[in-house]
């Protein structure tokens, strides 16, 4: 199953309002989990079962938690049981749609 998520703190004290920092420490504790993912500008994807992947983002939530009062999170979820490896199979799938349609 592949998670997205995005966490951020809700207010900054940095004067051009950036939440890098705050951002940083979330995507360490994905990346320390061990659980396939990636980041990109907007979200962080990890994959795995809903037992592995609800605590790392809840430990993300709580490492932006850790340096402001207050965070928004947004989470989106494919959940199809028993898949692995959708993170490049869903790319791969589109690319072979995407070429058909090309011939």
């Amino acid at each position: 199953m592949l998670f997205a998520f995005s966490v951020s703190p809700m207010t900054s004290e940095q004067p051009d309002g950036s939440v890098s920092d705050a951002v940083a420490a979330a995507v360490r504790v994905v990346r320390e989990s061990g659980l396939p993912h990636e980041t990109t500008s907007m979200f962080t994807t990890i994959e795995g079962e809903w037992d592995q992947v609800m605590p790392v983002i809840q430990r993300a939530c709580d490492a932006v938690l850790a340096v402001t009062p207050r965070a928004g999170l947004v989470l989106k979820a494919d959940l199809r049981p028993g898949r692995s490896g959708e993170m490049t199979a869903k790319l791969d799938r589109l690319e072979a749609a995407i070429e058909r349609l090309d011939h």
